[in-house]
């Protein structure tokens, strides 16, 4: 197997900055630093990537837009993939409100906690983010990774909380670090493929393994209980 999967966060949006909960595509564009993120994140690869892929949310469309035109050395163009998108959380759809991200904040950590089927109010439950996300996931990988001829890592634009949800669960980060450790807009969670279609984490935002209690918490937001970004 060679190359990896980099699942980073989309620039700045609009929606990020009117702090709401903005899930249901096309959403929200990116701003004038959304876009310099984007760019800015080519900057740090190593290497151009073999692909760029995307979900079908605007500001993911514009991030891989940026990061392809920053680097143009890439084969093709981005790639549009269904069911990337962010976890969709229905009747909390918009809302700006402490009481809609605190019950965003409070469903979400008992996905992480292991009760999946716990759904947001109008919205997904988490085996139902996972069931559209990670088979996009295992294509990429059968098609790509899997391929002994294939070289280069896969970007994949995509959303904050979606990425630290399916992160853990395929690589088996400790479910208080995945809640604790927010992705900054325009930050990656790196997945390595590993035997038997499992999947190594080595790399979540600045840190590396091991992901563990005693690891910096890197939470969005002025504070660890801060709900200003909910979505990261």
């Amino acid at each position: 197997m060679s190359g990896r999967l980099v699942l980073v966060r989309h620039g700045q949006s609009h929606g990020n900055v009117a702090r709401r909960l903005d899930t249901r595509p096309p959403g929200a564009e990116l701003t004038d630093l959304g876009r310099e993120q984007a760019r800015g994140f080519a900057g740090t690869l190593a290497e151009p990537p073999g692909m760029i892929a995307h979900s079908i949310a605007t500001r993911a469309v514009q991030t891989a837009s940026e990061i392809h035109g920053a680097i143009r050395s890439t084969p093709d163009g981005p790639h549009a993939f269904e069911g990337l998108h962010e976890v969709q959380v229905g009747e909390l759809e918009d809302r700006a409100d402490e009481a809609a991200h605190d019950e965003f904040n409070a469903i979400y950590r008992r996905w992480h906690e292991g009760e999946l089927s716990v759904a947001l109010p109008g919205g997904e439950n988490g085996h139902q983010v996972l069931e559209r996300y990670v088979p996009v996931l295992d294509q990429l990988r059968m098609r790509y990774l899997d391929d002994d001829a294939w070289s280069g890592d896969i970007v994949v634009v995509s959303h904050g909380a979606a990425i630290r949800l399916v992160s853990a669960v395929l690589a088996g980060v400790e479910a208080g670090f995945a809640i604790d450790h927010h992705l900054t807009n325009a930050e990656a969670v790196i997945l390595a493929p590993v035997t038997d279609g499992r999947w190594s984490c080595v790399q979540w935002g600045s840190l590396t393994p091991p992901f563990g209690p005693e690891a910096s918490v890197t939470t969005a937001g002025d504070s660890a209980g801060s709900s200003a970004d909910p979505m990261g």
